[in-house]
C-alpha cells in the first residue's frame, strides 16, 4: 500500500497553483464559473421562492432551465477534467488539456451512470424489506425506515469517499467505467480516514469562503445598487470564490492521486 501525506500534497498543490495560476484560472473561468453564473440567471423565480420557504411541493421546472442545467453540468465536468489534465500532465498545453478533457468525458459520464445505478440498487434493496415491515407493524416499519435511512446514507458516504479519486483516475487511465471505478476504489484502500478528513476540511473551507464572499461583496453591492444588486453581486462573488477553492481542490486530488499511483 502506497503512503499518503496530505501535508505534502498541500505544499505541492500550492506551489503548482502559484506557478500555473493564469492558465488554471482562465480554464476555470471559462468552463466552470461562467456556466454557473449563466445558470443562476436562468433559475425560475418560483423555484427561488420555494427554496427559501420550503413550503409545498417542488414547482415544475421549465424545460429551458432543465436543458440549461444539463448543459452546465456537462461543461463544468469537461472543465474539471481539463484542469485535472493540467495538474496531472506537466508541460501540457491548454489545447491538449481541453482535447483530453473532451476525450475522457464519455468515460466520466459512464462512471457516474454506473455509480448512480449502484446507489439506486442499494435504495431498492432497502426499500423492499422496509415496505414489508411497514405492512406488518407500524412501529417496526418506523424503526426500519430510521435504520435503513442511516444505513443508506452511511453506504453512500463511505462509497463516495472511497471513490474520491475517480476524476483523476478517469483523466489518467484509458479504461472503461467499471475499470475506472475499481481502480479508484483500490487506490483509496487503507486511506479512508485521511481522505474523509480532507473532504470535510475542504468542504468547510469552500462553504466559509463562498459565504464570506457572498456576504461581504453582496453587502457592498447593496450599498451601491440596492437589494437586487446585493443578491446578484453576492451570488457572482460566491461562484467565483467557490471556483477558486475548487482549483486548489483539483490540484490537491491530483497530488494525492500521484502519491498513491505514481506510475505515470
Amino acid at each position: 500500500m502506497a503512503s499518503l501525506s496530505i501535508g505534502k500534497a498541500w505544499e505541492d498543490s500550492v506551489a503548482f497553483v502559484r506557478r500555473e495560476w493564469e492558465l488554471l484560472s482562465l480554464v476555470a473561468l471559462l468552463f466552470m464559473t461562467i456556466p454557473s453564473i449563466i445558470l443562476q440567471q436562468m433559475v425560475p423565480p418560483e423555484l427561488v421562492q420555494w427554496a427559501s420557504q420550503r413550503k409545498g411541493d417542488l414547482p415544475p421546472l421549465p424545460a429551458d432551465f432543465v436543458l440549461g442545467m444539463g448543459i452546465c453540468l456537462l461543461v463544468t465536468a469537461f472543465g474539471s477534467l481539463a484542469l485535472f489534465a493540467l495538474a496531472l500532465r506537466p508541460g501540457i498545453s491548454a489545447g491538449e488539456a481541453l482535447r483530453l478533457g473532451v476525450a475522457r468525458l464519455p468515460a466520466f459520464l459512464g462512471s457516474m451512470l454506473v455509480m448512480t445505478g449502484i446507489f439506486a440498487a442499494a435504495i431498492l434493496l432497502l426499500a423492499v424489506p422496509i415496505a414489508v415491515l411497514a405492512m406488518v407493524s407500524r412501529i417496526a416499519g418506523g424503526l426500519a425506515v430510521t435504520f435503513g435511512t442511516a444505513m443508506l446514507f452511511g453506504f453512500i458516504g463511505y462509497a463516495s469517499i472511497r471513490l474520491l479519486l475517480l476524476n483523476p483516475v478517469v483523466l489518467d487511465r484509458p479504461e472503461g467505467p467499471l475499470g475506472l471505478l475499481r481502480r479508484a476504489w483500490r487506490l483509496s484502500q487503507g486511506h479512508f480516514l485521511r481522505l474523509f478528513a480532507f473532504f470535510i476540511v475542504f468542504s468547510l473551507v469552500t462553504l466559509v469562503v463562498s459565504e464570506a464572499a457572498r456576504i461581504v461583496l453582496g453587502s457592498i453591492g447593496g450599498l451601491v445598487g440596492g437589494a437586487g444588486a446585493s443578491v446578484a453581486i453576492g451570488n457572482i462573488a460566491s461562484t467565483i470564490a467557490t471556483t477558486a477553492v475548487q482549483v486548489y481542490g483539483i490540484a490537491m486530488l491530483s497530488r494525492i492521486y500521484r502519491q498513491l499511483d505514481p506510475g505515470r
